[in-house]
Formats: structure tokens, C-alpha cells, sequence
């Protein structure tokens, strides 16, 4: 069967092409050859799965694995403590058929038919005597713990594993307990009434050790996969140069990483050329226009949890910077949901298709009623020239359009604005053939550069609030090394300038080989 890469549930080694495990499954088992309890809560399609299964065979050697999905448990299992512990040994018992030693008769009827009054404190009682019997320590693995992180029963039975870790010395129980979801368990109580700040971080888990290994995929791992599928199909791809570029624009997030590679895999059928950098653009403009679960998830989620939209907004659109605090709600949220990570002690979006994606979000809510998005879509065949851009007309017309609309609004408007409607501008032109992508070292509330692809051209945009002659010849100093490093000898510069004596236009400078686009608003 040929192997291909895979964005649907768990991955296989005999059937898909991954990244070598063995390191982060000996860093998890020396957390449960320590008797450790503890929670792999990561974003969604973050992998989670695929380690558990992994997981599950590494183990087989020295313990016994209980691995159960709490997704395979209706929602009436949760109605009382009841219906949970019955639903519960039921699927106990279905992934230990293969092995549980229940010789003991009464043992055998009383966990293979339990009474229907059977409470939680019975429950532990057999799965504590079910571990001393066991030849061998038992490892209890429970995979989608959020599809049960909304019931109160759940709460209970987190609390009853706590009674056991802390007994261990005394009873038989569980070597270690893996949880495994999106919600870390201090936020289960969040999840019941997200509105109410004093339930927020109430939990009985307290005694879970931190889980420190990473899940994201690094350069090198990227190389160790794309190595694999190149002696399959020997492309000629640059391994190194496309593996960088890919965790540049996922930053290792595993989901995200295989989809860019199946794209191109699919597309290598009918294109020999997919495995090239051009290639990593077609597949990510396919991944723009697409609807999945994980970007339908980031639309919900900024939608139930207004501070978390506040905060990512105002870092795309005024550059705002937040320093990274996890006792912050927003923060605490979006690290969690896996959208935004800690840079240098500030919060940074955590990749670059992730703020592609919440720049189109946020820019589709204004479509409909942007006098701005409607200009650029009118002109829209001006500013194209074959497969290339006319950027210097895209200005010019892009500073008559805001003065004459927005010239009247106040220095306060224009700073948290300015910047948000040229990208409402740019986005008629550019949509459906091209992207854009902010440099993020230099996103803040006086400068931020923005990349432009389409068709293979790149186009640099330093978008900056003027702050004096001297601050803009540092700005133009910068563009030009920015140019320098993408092989280009044209940028453009973008200044919103309060200045009342400053002359409204585009000019072109030069400097040395390189030419700078000017526009003044």
C-alpha cells in the first residue's frame, strides 16, 4: 500500500509518513516509570492521538495498557455516577478482554455485570483490586477527556483518582494516569460556565505532574519524514531548504505541517514540480480558501470567548504588544487553543498560517460594508499586469482613496486603523491568487512588514506610523536590508503621518541598486 501523509485522525508508521517518535516517547515513559499522574492537553490536531497509540506500544514490554476514549461514551453516561461507572467498565473491560486475568468468580460477575447501583468509591474498589492482580503495573490512558470535561461526574471521578495517587503507598492502583485533550483539567470548570470567574480554575487534579515534551515538529523532523517519502518516490526535492520553509510557515504544528505535504504529495501526481517552495505557496493557498475542523474551531472559539478576540485583533491591527502572562485570562485561553506562543516574554500568533487565517477572518466581517474593500475591488484589473502586481498604482490609489475618506478622522483613528484598512484594500486585488503574512519581529505600534506572494513574486510592504525624519530614515535603512535578504531590488514604504505640513503622495527614492516606493497618507 503506498504511504501517503495524513490529516485524518491517528497516524501509522505502515501506512503514513511521520516524524521519528522515539525521543518524546522516552521522555513520557520516564514520567510514568516515576509513577507520575498527568495531562497531555494540546490544541486540536496537535498530534495527541498518534502519541497515544505510539505510546501504548512502547509500554507493552514492562506495563499493561489501558487505553480508553471517552468519545466512544454517550452523553448519557455522564447523567449521574451510575450511568458512568456502568458505561465505564464497560469500556474497562473491553480493552483488557485480551489479557485480564479474572479468575476469581465473584470478581468476574461483579465487574462483567455490575449493579446499576453501582457508585464511584465501587468502582475504585475493583479497579484497585483489577491492578493487584495484574501481572504487570497498569498504565490508564484516557483520550478525549473533553467530551466528558462538562459533567460534574467527571470532576468526581478526577477526584477519585487523586484518592488513589495519594494511597498508592497503601492500596494498588494505577502506576500512572494519562489524560489526554484540549482543555487543561484547572479549566474543566471554565468549560461548564465559561462566564463565571470564580469557577475558572476549581479542580481536583492537583496532583498532575507538568507535561514538558514537545509535540511540535522541528526543522529536523520535517527533514526525517521528507527523507523517508524521497527514497519512495525520488523527487529531487531540497529536503532542507523545503523543511525550513514549511516549519516557517507552521512553525513545527503538526496538523498543519502534514496538510502543506499532502497538498504537495497529491499534487506531485499530475506536477513534478510540487515538491519546490512554489509548491508550499499553491498548497497554502489551498489551505486559505478551505474549511476544516481546526479553523472552524478558531472561528468559535474567538466567537465564545470575547476577550481572546480582543486580544489577537489588536495585535494584528494595531500591534499591540501583551507580555506573556498565563494567569491572564485571553492568554491563558489562546495558549491553550494553540494560537498564540511566547516570544522573547511577549505573545506572539503562534504561526504564520494561523495569522493568515485571523487576518482573513477578522477582514471578511468588514467586507460586506467596506467603502475601502469595495474601491480596491472596483480597481481591481488596474492593478494587475499579467502574473504581476502593480504595487506603485496600488498606492497611489490607496492614498486617494483614504483621503479622501479618511483624512478628516482623528491621529487616534488612523493609528489603530490605518494599517487594518490597506489590508482591506489589498485584499480584493490579492484574494484567491496571493497571500500576505506580517514579519512578526516587527509587528508593533509603529512599524510592521508585510509579504506579499503572488504567483511566485514577492512584494515587501513596511506599513509605519510617522515618528519624525529621523525615525523614517531608520525605516527605510531597514526595508532595504529586508530587501537584501529576499533578493529583491524594489520595497515600499507605507507612512501614516499626522504631520500637518506633509505632502500627501507617492515618490520613488533610490539607494544605491535598490528603489524604495514611498506613499505618505
Amino acid at each position: 500500500m503506498r504511504k501517503v501523509f495524513n490529516t485524518t485522525g491517528t497516524c501509522y508508521p505502515d501506512e503514513h509518513y511521520m516524524v521519528n517518535l522515539e525521543t518524546r516517547l522516552a521522555a513520557i515513559k520516564n514520567l510514568i516509570d516515576n509513577h507520575k499522574y498527568f495531562v497531555i492537553n494540546r490544541a486540536r490536531q496537535y498530534g495527541k492521538t498518534t502519541i497515544l497509540h505510539a505510546l501504548k506500544g512502547y509500554l507493552s514490554k514492562e506495563y499493561r495498557v489501558v487505553f480508553l476514549d471517552f468519545q466512544r461514551m454517550s452523553s448519557a453516561s455522564f447523567q449521574n455516577e451510575f450511568t458512568f461507572t456502568k458505561a465505564f467498565i464497560k469500556e474497562f473491560l473491553r480493552a483488557t478482554k485480551s489479557w485480564l486475568p479474572l479468575q476469581d468468580t465473584e470478581l468476574n460477575q461483579s465487574v462483567s455485570n455490575p449493579s446499576e447501583s453501582m457508585d464511584l468509591p465501587t468502582l475504585f474498589e475493583y479497579l484497585n483490586t483489577i491492578c493487584a492482580i495484574s501481572d504487570k503495573p497498569l498504565i490508564l490512558m484516557i483520550d478525549e477527556v473533553d467530551s466528558a470535561s462538562n459533567n460534574q461526574i467527571f470532576l468526581d471521578f478526577l477526584a477519585q483518582l487523586r484518592n488513589c495517587y495519594l494511597e498508592r503507598k497503601e492500596t494498588p492502583t494505577f502506576q500512572s494516569v494519562i489524560l489526554a485533550g484540549v482543555y487543561d483539567i484547572k479549566n474543566l470548570k471554565l468549560k461548564i460556565r465559561p462566564d463565571e470567574e470564580h469557577h475558572r480554575y476549581n479542580s481536583p487534579w492537583n496532583i498532575a505532574a507538568d507535561f514538558d515534551v514537545n509535540l511540535s515538529f522541528s526543522v529536523d523532523d520535517i527533514i526525517g519524514m521528507l527523507k523517508e517519502y524521497e527514497n519512495d518516490h525520488k523527487t529531487g526535492m531540497n529536503i532542507t531548504s523545503l523543511s525550513r520553509e514549511i516549519h516557517d510557515y507552521t512553525n513545527g504544528y503538526p496538523y498543519l505541517v502534514s496538510y502543506i505535504c499532502k497538498i504537495m504529495d497529491e499534487n506531485y501526481l499530475y506536477n513534478q514540480n510540487a515538491w519546490t517552495k512554489e509548491g508550499i505557496g499553491d498548497a497554502v493557498k489551498k489551505l486559505m480558501k478551505e474549511s476544516n475542523t481546526l479553523f472552524d474551531d478558531m472561528r468559535k472559539k474567538i466567537t465564545d470567548f470575547p476577550q481572546l478576540r480582543q486580544m489577537l485583533y489588536d495585535i494584528l491591527f494595531i500591534g499591540k504588544s501583551f507580555p506573556y502572562n498565563p494567569d491572564n485570562y485571553a492568554i491563558d485561553m489562546a495558549s491553550m487553543f494553540g494560537y498564540i506562543r511566547e516570544e522573547n516574554g511577549v505573545v506572539a500568533i503562534s504561526n504564520r498560517i494561523f495569522e493568515m487565517r485571523l487576518y482573513n477572518l477578522f477582514i471578511s466581517e468588514e467586507i460586506t460594508n467596506s467603502s475601502t474593500y469595495n474601491a480596491a475591488l472596483f480597481n481591481k484589473n488596474q492593478f494587475i499586469i499579467g502574473n504581476q502586481l502593480n504595487m506603485e498604482l496600488i498606492l497611489q490609489k490607496f492614498v486617494k482613496h483614504f483621503t479622501d475618506v479618511y483624512s478628516d478622522n482623528d491621529t487616534r483613528f488612523i493609528e489603530e486603523n490605518g494599517r487594518r484598512l490597506f489590508l482591506l484594500y489589498l485584499k480584493p486585488i490579492i484574494n484567491g491568487v496571493g497571500n500576505y503574512y506580517i514579519e512578526a519581529q516587527t509587528r508593533d505600534m509603529k512599524r510592521t512588514d508585510i509579504i506579499i506572494d503572488y504567483c511566485g513574486q514577492q512584494y515587501i510592504i513596511e506599513m509605519k506610523i510617522w515618528h519624525g525624519e529621523e525615525y523614517n530614515k531608520r525605516g527605510e535603512a531597514q526595508l532595504i536590508g529586508y530587501l537584501e535578504n529576499y533578493h529583491l531590488k524594489k520595497g515600499y514604504l507605507l507612512s501614516f503621518n499626522f504631520n500637518k505640513k506633509k505632502h500627501i503622495g507617492v515618490k520613488k527614492l533610490h539607494f544605491g541598486d535598490k528603489i524604495i516606493i514611498e506613499a505618505v497618507v
